[in-house]
């Protein structure tokens, strides 16, 4: 009597496709790149009409966080712990975790490659504009580093937009992508509001840092989706 055969091995998980055009994501990200670009530019000539926008901003949201000292508490907890760079930082190390766990580590090097990116070019343009941050008599909090791009703008925004992402890519249920749609977009806009209500970044710091960031995002989920037809010989 013949022995039973043992079934094979499960194989490791194979690419998922991108549900995104390509081509379109990746005409977005030269978009959105231009437009940080044109914001670099005004920023690095210190461009007078910028100028005066960031200090009326900053100067209208310092007086209220002045005056409103529990507000301002409830600020730097967010900004320091919430949504600090630190904090999303841990948030996409478990991701990757979770990528390799599942044996999708092309993916999870495509998601920490894009944050190690981000990261150099959010350092690289600091040291290459050397954007002084506000100054204020009676500061509410404090920075270090240069201020152009808003560096918790960047990461902030480069992760919610991975995480999003990598959910769509998943075919994770409608509710759970609009959940995390929903808290990606408060997360984003929340973090840019308490660094320019606190003080440490002007306006335009936390227009680049996300305009970056989204650049960036769309033309890796572009450059994704190029590699996969690629590989599938699409």
């Amino acid at each position: 009597m013949p022995l039973p055969l043992c079934p094979p091995p499960p194989p490791p998980a194979s690419r998922p496709a991108s549900p995104y055009a390509p081509v379109r994501c990746l005409r977005a990200s030269a978009l959105l790149a231009a437009a940080c670009a044109v914001l670099l530019t005004l920023v690095a000539v210190e461009w007078g009409p910028l100028e005066s926008l960031d200090r009326w901003v900053a100067d209208g949201l310092h007086r209220v966080a002045v005056t409103h000292p529990g507000l301002t508490r409830a600020a730097r907890v967010l900004t320091d712990w919430v949504w600090s760079p630190t904090a999303m930082r841990a948030v996409l190390v478990a991701v990757v975790a979770w990528l390799v766990w599942r044996r999708e580590l092309p993916l999870a090097l495509w998601a920490a490659g894009t944050a190690a990116l981000g990261t150099a070019l959010q350092q690289g343009l600091k040291a290459a504009v050397g954007r002084d941050r506000p100054h204020w008599p009676d500061p509410v909090d404090s920075a270090t580093y240069s201020a152009f791009p808003s560096g918790h703008a960047l990461t902030a925004t480069v992760v919610c937009g991975l995480a999003v992402w990598l959910l769509v890519l998943h075919g994770a249920r409608r509710a759970w992508v609009r959940t995390a749609v929903a808290v990606a977009a408060v997360s984003v806009a929340g973090v840019g509001f308490t660094r320019v209500y606190l003080g440490v970044h002007w306006l335009s710091d936390v227009a680049g840092g996300t305009l970056l960031a989204a650049a960036l995002l769309m033309g890796v989920v572009g450059a994704y989706g190029l590699a996969g037809r690629r590989a599938r010989g699409g």
